[in-house]
């Protein structure tokens, strides 16, 4: 079996795969301060719960936009699992012509995503990530990554907002009835929340509109998409797990 590895700026989504069948998903925090031993007995705890031994993953393929920890993680790899992981990085086989001006300046979770979205959608087809950052993808009729945007999160959207001001309270991430909000809490909800989904409800149309393709397929993945595709209908596929799926294929497409 094959472990996907995807690590983000807030958590390390983890999965093991038997050929194209996701045998089983975890998450966990990203965190600088954790040693390869405090990672390695979790993860390891995991699988034992779950009835699996290291010994059953024959390789390993790992993402990170963060690079800090990245020496960490292979160190756990090898400690644990005995294995290296396959690092997604400039030079791998991708399988799809990427278009973007200098592909080494392309994170390797965008390009797992591209991947991904080519394979299981084919073109057009835009897909965004709802992660740390929101980044959007493009994918032609011809099923190449075109390129895309990258714009805030909707987490860090609203803690820039509140640690750059003096006065405004921290608030949690929920939907209020009204856009026209009568409270403090309810104007900082409806403005953060509703404005950050007519954000990507617009980006979206131009994104068909450059892409000349009105109906071009969207798929969403990451910890926001289920909020933002429950008030637009501008998504028509939720996707949890794109970007371990496109690693899974980084993996076959480079083993």
């Amino acid at each position: 079996m094959i472990l996907t590895m995807d690590v983000g700026n807030t958590n390390i989504k983890v999965a093991l795969f038997d050929g194209p069948e996701m045998k089983k998903y975890w998450r966990m925090s990203t965190s600088k301060s954790y040693t390869s031993d405090e990672i390695g007995f979790l993860l390891t705890g995991l699988f034992a719960h779950e009835g699996y031994s290291p010994d059953d993953v024959e390789g390993i393929v790992m993402s990170s936009v963060v690079p800090t920890i990245n020496y960490t993680l292979e160190h756990m790899c090898k400690n644990y699992f005995g294995k290296s992981p396959m690092m997604v990085a400039p030079g791998i086989k991708t399988g799809i012509n990427l278009k973007y001006e200098n592909p080494r300046e392309l994170g390797s979770d965008r390009i797992a995503n591209a991947v991904a979205a080519q394979a299981e959608y084919g073109g057009p087809c835009i897909f965004i990530d709802f992660g740390t950052a929101t980044t959007f993808g493009a994918i032609d009729a011809q099923g190449s990554f075109l390129g895309g945007c990258i714009c805030p999160g909707l987490k860090l959207t609203s803690e820039a907002l509140v640690s750059g001001t003096a006065k405004l309270p921290r608030f949690e991430l929920v939907k209020p009835e009204s856009v026209i909000g009568r409270t403090t809490l309810t104007n900082l909800q409806a403005g953060v929340i509703y404005g950050y989904i007519g954000q990507v409800d617009y980006l979206v149309k131009r994104f068909r509109k450059e892409l000349n393709a009105p109906d071009a397929l969207v798929v969403a993945t990451g910890g926001m998409a289920l909020m933002v595709a429950e008030e637009t209908g501008i998504i028509d596929k939720l996707d949890g797990i794109l970007t371990l799926k496109g690693l899974r294929l980084l993996y076959e497409r480079n083993r």
